[in-house]
C-alpha cells in the first residue's frame, strides 16, 4: 500500500477498509462537507482494558454477517450533524485504506441507520491525500456485491 503525500482522485462514493477494525471493505459515501468521519454502529458499550477506556461495537454491513469489534477510545466530543442536532460521539484512530492509499484518521461511532452509507469520510481524512470529484463514483472499485441466499442462486 502507498503512504504517499500526493493527491489522489475519488469519486463522491468509494470502496473503503478499516483493517485495524477488521472491516475489509465497505462503501462509503466521500463527504467534503462534513469535517470529521462516522461509521454506522448498531450497539456500542463502553469497557476498561489494563486501565484504559475502550468500546465495543456491533455493526453490521451491508449483506454481510454482524461484526463485533472492540477498540481503544482516543477521544469523545460533540458532534454537530447535518441537522443542526448535537451529540456526544466516541472517537477511535485507525487505519483507513482508500484507494491505494492508507493513512491513520479519527473515525467517530454514530447511528447512521436510515443513511444509504455505513461509513462517511470527512475532509479532515481527506486533506493533503485526496481531491474529489463529485461527479464520479467508484473510481477505485466496488465493494463485493451481497451474496445471493442459497434458494435464490440460478
Amino acid at each position: 500500500m502507498s503512504t504517499t503525500s500526493s493527491s489522489t482522485l475519488v469519486g463522491w462514493r468509494e470502496c473503503i477498509a478499516l483493517p485495524d477494525l477488521g472491516l475489509p471493505a465497505l462503501r462509503a459515501k466521500v463527504d467534503t462537507g462534513a469535517r470529521s468521519s462516522a461509521l454506522h454502529v448498531d450497539a456500542q458499550w463502553r469497557t476498561v482494558e489494563a486501565g484504559a477506556p475502550w468500546v465495543g461495537f456491533r455493526l453490521t454491513p451491508r449483506g454481510r454477517e454482524a461484526v463485533e469489534v472492540h477498540a481503544p477510545v482516543h477521544d469523545e466530543r460533540e458532534v454537530v450533524d447535518s441537522g443542526g442536532h448535537r451529540s456526544l460521539r466516541v472517537f477511535l484512530r485507525t487505519r483507513l485504506r482508500l484507494a491505494g492509499v492508507e493513512r491513520m484518521i479519527e473515525v467517530n461511532l454514530a447511528d447512521r441507520r436510515g443513511m444509504r452509507f455505513a461509513m462517511l469520510v470527512g475532509r479532515t481524512a481527506l486533506s493533503g491525500h485526496f481531491t474529489v470529484d463529485p461527479a464520479r463514483s467508484f473510481l477505485h472499485g466496488r465493494a463485493p456485491r451481497r451474496p445471493l441466499p442459497p434458494t435464490a442462486r440460478p
